[in-house]
């Protein structure tokens, strides 16, 4: 997943704004953290204001169900 399809992806689930669609950003970033790393993923958090729209926070790590 590229870093803009993850950012419009996650800018729909914000604007949407239900505990499910918290899980789903959830999903999305953990599939950045996969792909891109920790910094990308914390460059989302920033920019999309994820910590106030869901409580994420920079540094938090985020991991796709059955993935280690």
């Amino acid at each position: 997943m590229t870093l803009s399809k993850a950012s419009e992806l996650l800018q729909t689930h914000i604007t949407m704004g239900s505990g499910y669609n918290r899980q789903a950003a959830r999903l999305v970033l953990a599939e950045v953290m996969n792909e891109h790393g920790q910094g990308a993923v914390d460059q989302l958090i920033r920019e999309l204001d994820l910590e106030e729209k869901f409580d994420f926070r920079p540094g938090m790590k985020f991991i796709a169900p059955g993935r280690k």
